[in-house]
């Protein structure tokens, strides 16, 4: 869906809601599977406006910005395709007026929301995923559980750990399109 949207794609279609490998629902339970996880958290956390990014990283790790959805803000998500190499990520500020530089300011005051996923025993195959180390589990009246952030200190860097996807969502970062 990050690398869709970058070239301006508008929509994003499964090959198939349910049944085979692929399928966000099991196909016998209905039970949502680990991805139906990480497509709900795109639709509600990531706004329609792609945002350019770069980094200075190991191709592993995968990252897409866009506008918040609904609040002010940017969100993130980052991919960590290694098996054994987790990542601490630290945003760079560019001051307006830097030659080459982007035209924003991350004022990082306010206490950012993370969502990480990664598989409950580390094999990317497991049926199920934590959410913040919660499993994913249906609730007693088969709802989805609570889909919470993890509140950080938005002065420390972001750890995606090995195997694992995060959201991240910054409300104080300011670029002038935001505003």
């Amino acid at each position: 869906m990050g690398m869709a949207s970058t070239y301006d794609q508008k929509v994003f279609c499964r090959q198939a809601l349910i049944g085979g490998n692929y399928g966000l629902l099991n196909a016998t339970t209905f039970v949502p599977n680990p991805d139906y996880y990480g497509a709900l958290l795109w639709h509600r956390i990531m706004g329609s406006t792609v945002l350019a990014v770069t980094k200075e990283s190991d191709p592993n790790l995968c990252v897409y910005a866009h506008y918040a959805k609904k609040k002010p803000g940017v969100s993130l998500i980052f991919i960590n395709l290694s098996k054994d190499r987790s990542f601490n990520i630290t945003l760079s500020n560019a001051k307006p007026g830097d030659a080459g530089k982007p035209n924003y300011e991350f004022v990082g005051k306010q206490n950012r929301e993370e969502y990480h996923l990664r598989a409950l025993t580390g094999d990317i195959k497991d049926d199920i995923v934590c959410l913040n180390d919660v499993p994913m589990v249906q609730t007693d009246s088969e709802d989805i559980p609570a889909m919470d952030p993890k509140l950080v200190d938005a002065s420390t860097p972001i750890s995606i750990a090995a195997q694992s996807i995060a959201y991240v969502t910054i409300r104080d970062f300011e670029a002038p399109a935001c505003v």
